[in-house]
C-alpha cells in the first residue's frame, strides 16, 4: 500500500485560495488573522490531516521543547511519583519528556547523559545511581547553558540546584522513636553510603545513638541494595544475631516488608520482638500485616518542584548561576509496626 503523502501549508492554502503565509499564521494563532479566518483554516488542515511540524519549528528557534530525566530505578513508587510531579507540570509548560534510567550503572548514566545531549534536550533532571563517582559526564551541559536540576541522590559539594529532603533529620526522627519504643539493640539496612541520602540518613541513625548513650555492634550496620534479594538477606542475617536485635531501620519500604515477612515466617514477631521503621511511605508499607512505620517521602511534590525550578531557567526566570539546595518536608508516619509500647509515647 502506497504511503499518503504528508499534507502542507500549500496543500490548505490551494485548496482556500489563501497565501502560505496566511495558513501558517492562522495555525499559529497569530493576532493578525481573524478569528473566523482562523477557524475556517483549522477546520480544513483537520479534514485533510495536517500536522504541524514542531520539530522544524523547533530546530529554528534552537529549542527542543523537550526535557531530558536520568533516574536510576523504574521500579519504585518513589520514582514513579517523582516521574508523575514532573509531567504535571511539563505538560502543562507543553514540554514533552525523554525518560533515561541508569538502573544503578555509572557507564549508562553516562551513557544516558550522551545521549540525551546529543538529542538537544532544553534542560535535565537527573538522580545519581549507586556506582557514579564523578559527574564529568554532565560537563556538556555546563558547557552550552543547559540548565540541570538534580533531585533525591546529589552530589552535595557541586554548586548547583538540588532538590532534597532533610535525610540527616529523617534518619535521626525514625532511630529516636525506636528508642522511645524502648528499643536498645537496633539494626539499619541502608544503600550505599557514597551516595548522600544512604549516607545522611545513617548519620541520622548514629547521632540518635549516640544521645541516648547506645554503643551498637559494626554488624548491626547492613549495606545493602535495597532490592526484593536484601529483604530475604537482611532476616536472614538479623535471625544469627546473638542477642536478637529488638529494633531495626531499614531505609527502604519494599526491603523492609520483604525482611518483616521472612522474620514473621521463623516465628519473629512484629513488633513485640523486633520493632520495625522503613522509608518511602510505599503503597507497601499499608498493606502489609502489620502496617509498616515509615518516614513520608513526598516524590510527587519533589518532581513539580525540579520541574518548576529548570523550567523557570530555561525561560530566564531564574539567573543559571543562581544555585541553592530546595529542602523538601518529610515526616515520620507511625505505624503498628514499630508500636512495642502499643501506643504513641
Amino acid at each position: 500500500m502506497q504511503q499518503k503523502k504528508d499534507i502542507t501549508i500549500y496543500d490548505i492554502a490551494n485548496k482556500l485560495n489563501l497565501s502560505s503565509a496566511t495558513i501558517s499564521r492562522a495555525l499559529n494563532d497569530s493576532p493578525v488573522i481573524n478569528v473566523k479566518t482562523k477557524k475556517r483554516i483549522k477546520d480544513v488542515a483537520k479534514e485533510l490531516g495536517y500536522r504541524q511540524n514542531n520539530f522544524a519549528s523547533n530546530l529554528r528557534k534552537q529549542k527542543s521543547n523537550t526535557i531530558g530525566v536520568i533516574i536510576h530505578d523504574l521500579k519504585s513508587n518513589f520514582t514513579t511519583s517523582v516521574l508523575t510531579g514532573i509531567e504535571k507540570i511539563t505538560t502543562e509548560s507543553g514540554y514533552d519528556l525523554i525518560i533515561a534510567h541508569s538502573s544503578e550503572s555509572k557507564e549508562k548514566e553516562i551513557a544516558n547523559a550522551t545521549n540525551l545531549f546529543h538529542k538537544r534536550v532544553d534542560g535535565l533532571i537527573a538522580s545519581l545511581s549507586f556506582e557514579t563517582e564523578n559527574l564529568d559526564h554532565f560537563q556538556p551541559f555546563y558547557e552550552k547553558g543547559i540548565p540541570i536540576i538534580f533531585f533525591d541522590r546529589v552530589e552535595e559539594g557541586l554548586e548547583t540546584t538540588k532538590v532534597i529532603i532533610d535525610n540527616y533529620r529523617a534518619g535521626y526522627q525514625a532511630t529516636k522513636h525506636l528508642i522511645d519504643q524502648g528499643c536498645k539493640r537496633i539494626v539499619i539496612v541502608t544503600g550505599n553510603l557514597k551516595r548522600n541520602v544512604y549516607n545522611n540518613r545513617f548519620k541520622g541513625y548514629k547521632e540518635a545513638l549516640a544521645e541516648a548513650g547506645l554503643e551498637v555492634p559494626k554488624d548491626f550496620f547492613l549495606i545493602k541494595d535495597l532490592s526484593e534479594q536484601s529483604g530475604y538477606e537482611v532476616a536472614q542475617q538479623i535471625l544469627k544475631m546473638k542477642p536478637l536485635p529488638d529494633g531495626a531501620f531499614i531505609t527502604n519500604d519494599f526491603t523492609a516488608a520483604i525482611c518483616m515477612k521472612e522474620l514473621k515466617q521463623h516465628g519473629i514477631r512484629i513488633p513485640e520482638d523486633i520493632a520495625l521503621v522503613g522509608f518511602n511511605n510505599d503503597s507497601i508499607s499499608k498493606i502489609v500485616e502489620p502496617s509498616l512505620s515509615t518516614i513520608n517521602y513526598p516524590g510527587m511534590l519533589m518532581g513539580e518542584v525540579a520541574a518548576t525550578n529548570l523550567l523557570n531557567h530555561i525561560n530566564g526566570n531564574t539567573d543559571l548561576k543562581q544555585m541553592n539546595t530546595i529542602i523538601i518536608n518529610s515526616e515520620l508516619i507511625i505505624r503498628d509496626s514499630s508500636l512495642k509500647s502499643g501506643k504513641l509515647l
